[in-house]
């Protein structure tokens, strides 16, 4: 009778340990897909990827995967019947709603790409990736206006997501409400750095700031980063929470106080001014009417002296000859600000973010 308790418990370790087997070689076959992927190499992938499926056929990312491939390969029919199937999967997560509406978009059905997207956000409502693709859709039409609010909401939904941020600050800083775009798209630097999207913000962000501060003469000048002036009467009715529109009646306001003494607009004169906008800010106790986290992580830039660096980091791309000529002279500087920069990044999420909106 003991053998055959003995032998039982031997049988059911070995079912165990052979199951466990199965997910770990699909594993390694799903990693192996994946950099196959990145290489542009979408039919070995697949092969992987139907291999690793047989192998632990409830683990939704390889199907998930399998659908990615054949929709770079533009199989998008064969993607949408692969995706279709795992809306009903118990972990199935927001990626599988975005590639599935992108595949109908792709295939020029916009509406039921929309569709998609909505029925996604009904089961996750706090896709910023869901957004993002809805007002990619308007996007492609070139119905700027209709995107815009997706963006918007998608960055109030899910503040970490960069997206949002990156198509919102392009949208704005050819607007004239610029000054959600200057702080959307320093925002968006610092949650994606180092990617060409960063790159083309941090030379959009200078080019705002030089088309925008004009020279009136040697001694003024005007800007421009805002005309919305509505006030709600709702605002007027309530003395003790009236707020300015934040654009005209604080961003500007306070960009003007930090113009004084310069001569011209650069990469050195900008550092100053965005270093004299978050000192007046403060001063003037504005971050209590009107906070806002990347100010907030400015003034701990500025106290701890790493201002000037990060500034030059933010417009680099607007005269890299200018900043070129100032790393030289400040390369110890630079590198210890980029040491704490990534030890330290800004400290964004659902409670601590920014939003147009506030």
């Amino acid at each position: 009778m003991k053998k055959v308790v003995v032998f039982l418990v031997f049988v059911a370790f070995t079912g165990i340990a052979t199951a466990q087997d199965k997910k770990e070689q699909a594993y390694q076959k799903g990693l192996e897909a994946i950099k196959l992927e990145d290489q542009g190499n979408y039919e070995e992938a697949i092969k992987l990827l139907k291999e690793a499926q047989k192998l632990d056929p409830d683990y939704v990312d390889y199907p998930y995967e399998l659908a990615y491939s054949y929709a770079a390969m533009k199989d998008y029919a064969k993607a949408i019947k692969t995706l279709e199937k795992l809306k009903d999967h118990q972990k199935v997560y927001d990626q599988v709603y975005q590639l599935l509406g992108n595949c109908y978009d792709m295939m020029g059905n916009s509406e039921k790409a929309i569709e998609v997207y909505d029925e996604g956000l009904e089961r996750f409502p706090k896709s910023g990736k869901l957004f993002l693709e809805k007002g990619n859709v308007f996007w492609g039409k070139k119905e700027y206006s209709k995107a815009l609010p997706f963006y918007e909401k998608g960055i109030a939904v899910e503040p970490t997501f960069p997206s949002n941020y990156y198509r919102a600050t392009i949208l704005y800083c050819s607007s004239t409400e610029e000054v959600w775009g200057m702080i959307y798209g320093e925002i968006f630097m610092n949650l994606e750095r180092n990617t060409g999207r960063t790159v083309e913000i941090s030379k959009l962000l200078y080019d705002t700031y030089t088309s925008q501060i004009t020279k009136v003469s040697d001694s003024s000048y005007s800007i421009s980063f805002s005309k919305s002036a509505t006030i709600s009467l709702d605002d007027l009715n309530n003395p003790e929470g009236f707020k300015l529109p934040f654009g005209i009646g604080v961003y500007e306001p306070t960009m003007l106080f930090s113009l004084v003494m310069e001569k011209e607009i650069n990469l050195a004169s900008l550092d100053r001014i965005r270093t004299n906008f978050v000192n007046h800010y403060f001063e003037n106790k504005q971050n209590e009417k009107y906070p806002n986290v990347l100010f907030d992580y400015q003034k701990r830039l500025v106290e701890l002296g790493y201002m000037e660096a990060y500034n030059h980091w933010i417009l680099m791309k607007g005269d890299e000859g200018a900043f070129d000529e100032w790393y030289t002279s400040n390369q110890e500087k630079f590198d210890s600000f980029a040491e704490w920069f990534n030890a330290n990044p800004i400290e964004i999420n659902t409670e601590n973010y920014f939003h147009s909106g506030q």
